[in-house]
């Protein structure tokens, strides 16, 4: 019997939290950056031109109903510009000190109220569904189409843009990229068969040299599926497994070690049967006799 020591157990214990922590911990870190990102490079400058704009507003209105922040006293502009001329920077009119002290005014009253700090990332959120809405309908679609194909014949932007456009619309377009169909091929070679993912039909000009016409199935890689390459296969050598696409996706991330079972053997080619489920094919029926068995031997 091994012998414990604190050693041992330590290395035990601490792997087995790390196997169950690391997971969540990786998790909330890439919604933290994720959150992060949104909100340093949409709410920041949305922020920032929101109090341009109410600084430009509340200055038509009367001054009675102007805010606090708002005011800026002589003396202010005059210990600015003093501050500006001993630190030897460039000399600045009344006017313009009086502007950049109203925004750091407002600045640092919006700051101080954390709500406000929300307000940028609403707005962004709100004005993106507002334009799904209008560019969902005719009109709207129209307008998007011609100004896309305006877009890219801009040099620079069109070598670019079409490549991101279609990663997009595979992923988040009405069209996205979705793995309905769980596929079996004889891939890197005969009687070695690999689990796909069918993603539809391949390019047209494949099925003269093929033969027949051929379809695109997606070759995943453990353990991120995500990665992986597209080959063309004929359509009659494509066998359909009766297979969920989690079960699938579980199945190569875990290298095979997590098996969804026995796949629908009506759908495969009858001498992949020992492929698919080999313990099966193996197996002894348990009605043969013994001298059967031995002479099957």
């Amino acid at each position: 019997m091994p012998r414990h020591t604190f050693t041992s157990d330590f290395k035990r214990f601490f792997g087995r939290g790390l196997a169950i922590l690391l997971p969540s911990i990786v998790t909330l870190w890439l919604l933290w950056q994720a959150f992060a990102f949104v909100f340093t490079n949409v709410a920041v400058p949305m922020n920032r031109a929101i109090r341009l704009t109410v600084i430009e507003v509340v200055e038509f209105l009367p001054e009675p109903q102007r805010p606090g922040w708002y005011d800026v006293t002589p003396e202010k502009v005059s210990a600015r510009a003093a501050q500006r001329a001993q630190n030897a920077q460039p000399e600045l009119l009344p006017e313009q000190i009086e502007r950049r002290l109203r925004r750091e005014q407002f600045r640092d009253f919006w700051e101080r109220h954390w709500y406000l700090e929300g307000t940028g990332l609403f707005i962004a959120i709100l004005l993106i569904y507002l334009a799904g809405l209008l560019l969902s309908n005719f009109v709207g679609r129209q307008i998007y189409v011609r100004l896309e194909r305006l877009i890219a014949r801009i040099p620079g932007f069109k070598q670019v843009y079409p490549h991101v456009k279609q990663v997009v619309d595979l992923i988040m377009g009405d069209r996205k990229m979705a793995f309905s169909e769980v596929v079996l091929v004889e891939y890197p070679s005969k009687d070695i068969w690999t689990i796909g993912f069918l993603t539809g039909e391949s390019i047209r000009a494949i099925d003269e040299p093929a033969g027949e016409k051929v379809q695109s199935v997606f070759i995943p890689t453990s353990p991120t599926p995500f990665t992986g390459f597209t080959i063309n296969v004929p359509k009659t050598k494509i066998r359909q497994l009766d297979m969920s696409v989690e079960e699938a996706l579980r199945f190569v991330i875990t290298a095979g070690v997590l098996t969804p079972g026995t796949a629908n053997p009506a759908t495969l080619p009858t001498d992949s049967a020992a492929v698919i489920a080999p313990e099966a094919a193996s197996a002894p029926d348990p009605g043969d006799s013994d001298q059967d068995r031995r002479e099957t031997a």
